[in-house]
């Protein structure tokens, strides 16, 4: 007999409702080896994401049945999945002593429930039994614990498959023409206001006596960022509204323009700095990179360990 080392030991990464109808004997989706799965399991795990999506696409029935049955099926493949790993796990000889799962039923009694009192009462609104509770809490721990074996602690993500990835999809890296931009924004009290334009043309004189410009933002600017001197920071073009981002690339680094007058504000603009368009070094996006490849090596991994698992398992759908 072997043992099932869970080293490190996880919680359950993958949840499922504590309700359960796997006594229904009709409706019959699927059979793993000698493990049935029912319409009513499917519809069980499925509810949540029934509710979200018939509140997302309310008056739109059709739209509505086709994302129901989208994930029906993504529920009863993962229902299919879970009865492999515990076939796997049981034809393989592995173990789970029973310490440690009554230690996962009271970490799961402590975290969700508060105590024991609160759980059976919950279970009993929902019609099951603490047995079936325990069941369920050991087979999501060695579920959990079979991917993690197979999946998650298979993965090394090098630093060449890294630099492979940023040399290959550097078009995901650009970043267009940018400036550092402080500003004052100035609301007018009307589309006739004339007072506010004097205003700005006020402080940008103010600007030329040797004012700086954080001190006025900090007075005058009227914008989010009034309190941060009027600071910006970087921005592209796409961010700005068209009035701003034909002024702000043609300024040069310190210049002030003059103030620019739109339907509803008025505005007085500092280019601090300017960068050209560029792609983000490397060591910027590492991290992102690897956790992009990452995902992509678990989810191959996960596809080829579960067709190894359907190749040497009897499964019917129904």
């Amino acid at each position: 007999m072997k043992f099932f080392r869970f080293i490190p030991v996880l919680a359950v990464a993958v949840c499922v409702p504590v309700f359960s109808r796997a006594e229904v004997a009709d409706g019959i989706k699927a059979v793993v080896a000698d493990r049935v799965i029912t319409f009513a399991e499917v519809e069980d795990i499925t509810r949540p994401a029934a509710d979200a999506l018939r509140r997302q696409f309310a008056g739109q029935p059709e739209t509505f049945q086709q994302k129901l049955n989208e994930a029906l099926n993504d529920s009863l493949e993962l229902l299919v999945q879970r009865a492999l790993i515990l076939h796997s796990f049981e034809s393989d000889g592995y173990h789970l002593p029973d310490t440690a799962v009554e230690d996962q039923v009271q970490t799961r009694i402590r975290d969700r429930f508060g105590d024991r009192v609160t759980l059976m009462k919950t279970l009993q609104q929902q019609g099951m039994t603490f047995e079936q509770f325990r069941k369920q809490v050991r087979d999501q721990f060695i579920e959990s614990a079979m991917r993690n074996q197979n999946v998650q602690r298979e993965v090394v993500v090098s630093p060449f498959k890294i630099q492979n990835y940023y040399d290959h999809h550097a078009d995901d890296f650009k970043i267009d023409d940018q400036v550092k931009l402080r500003m004052i924004v100035l609301n007018k009290a009307s589309a006739a206001d004339t007072n506010t334009l004097a205003l700005a043309r006020e402080i940008q004189s103010k600007l030329k006596d040797g004012a700086t410009f954080a001190e006025l933002a900090a007075v005058y600017s009227q914008g989010s960022q009034q309190h941060q001197g009027g600071d910006w920071g970087w921005v592209e073009r796409s961010v700005l509204r068209k009035e701003l981002g034909e002024v702000a690339f043609t300024l040069a680094p310190g210049q002030v323009a003059d103030p620019i007058d739109t339907a509803d504000t008025v505005y007085v603009m500092l280019v601090e700095e300017k960068k050209p368009a560029h792609a983000k070094p490397l060591p910027d996006v590492r991290g992102d990179i690897e956790k992009t490849l990452r995902t992509q090596q678990q989810a191959q991994l996960q596809k080829d360990w579960m067709d190894g698992l359907k190749k040497k398992t009897f499964i019917r759908y129904f």
